[in-house]
């Protein structure tokens, strides 16, 4: 149980003093890349998707 305990007093510790917590104003700004990298690959797949099923339903129809 010692061991734990001092796991958790040392994450806690490196918490603290060593991990480098980004500012609100950079936490704002990576939030809203993510928003509009996500968006952008959402319509991405979206069109890739309505493409296919273009092209399947032309093959269906042809055979």
């Amino acid at each position: 149980m010692e061991k734990f305990n001092a796991f958790i007093r040392e994450s806690y510790q490196e918490l603290m003093t060593k991990v480098s917590w980004p500012t609100w104003d950079e936490l704002q700004n990576s939030a809203i890349i993510v928003s509009v990298a996500a968006l952008l690959i959402g319509v991405i797949v979206l069109m890739m998707d309505a493409g296919s099923n273009l092209m399947m339903s032309y093959y269906y129809k042809a055979f």
